[in-house]
């Protein structure tokens, strides 16, 4: 009874902040998951450009940010970005720390990594386009604009939807690691809950069933995109795809 009691929504209950914590993971891997799709198509249109320069540049930040601990990037976006912030601060005359928000920060390093491995699922999705299809449009006079607008993006959404749910869930589980920054996410909640407590494992479990319907349920929307997207689709073409 104690037990549901600490888990519950009363006033002894820990159940409405854990909720908002889940929420609050959910939002983080969301931002992180969309500045992710940003870079990790700047990157992935680099190492597709043909250009040396451009395919070292996107080379080494795939491998940099996918060979980096996930925790040592997110101390180096907060920590490290919080005093540059203040160093800049104490130039322009302001005294004291200046740090970064922690959403903001935990976001971005994830955002950042996250950017690493969706780069290598959109390249690997325009590799795998049909190359009767892109000399087909060509040889019709389509430009480049229309072509990248009718048949490549279409295809590498299509074609990136399963890799992206990968990604996602492993945002969703770096977004653990922010809990170092303060940020009151799902982890952070569990460990306050948990020492305030000292039921350590009630909360821990509570915390890890959470991040389990987190997945699962990211896992069913995912999956129901990739069959909507691929509703059209001959069964032939997705065997092959």
């Amino acid at each position: 009874m104690a037990s549901l009691e600490l888990l519950g929504f009363g006033s002894t209950g820990w159940g409405a902040l854990l909720i908002f914590a889940a929420l609050m993971t959910l939002a983080v891997t969301a931002t992180a998951l969309a500045i992710g799709a940003v870079l990790g198509a700047i990157v992935a249109g680099a190492k597709l450009s043909g250009n040396p320069f451009f395919v070292a540049l996107g080379n080494v930040y795939t491998t940099v940010f996918r060979g980096v601990p996930e925790l040592l990037i997110i101390y180096l976006i907060y920590f490290g970005g919080s005093s540059a912030v203040t160093s800049i601060g104490k130039a322009m005359g302001y005294e004291g720390f200046l740090g970064l928000p922690s959403f903001a920060a935990g976001a971005l390093a994830v955002g950042i990594i996250s950017g690493a491995y969706q780069a290598e699922v959109f390249r690997g999705a325009f590799l795998a386009i049909s190359k009767g299809e892109l000399e087909a449009a060509s040889a019709i006079g389509m430009h480049r604009a229309m072509r990248f607008r009718r048949i490549i993006m279409p295809q590498v959404l299509r074609l990136a939807i399963p890799g992206l749910g990968n990604v996602w869930q492993l945002s969703l589980k770096d977004s653990a690691l922010i809990s170092v920054t303060g940020l009151a996410e799902l982890m952070r909640t569990s460990q306050v809950a948990a020492g305030s407590t000292r039921q350590y494992f009630l909360f821990f479990i509570a915390g890890g069933c959470l991040y389990l319907i987190l997945t699962s349920l990211s896992d069913r929307i995912f999956n129901g995109a990739e069959r909507r997207a691929n509703r059209s689709m001959p069964a032939s073409a997705m065997g092959q795809a």
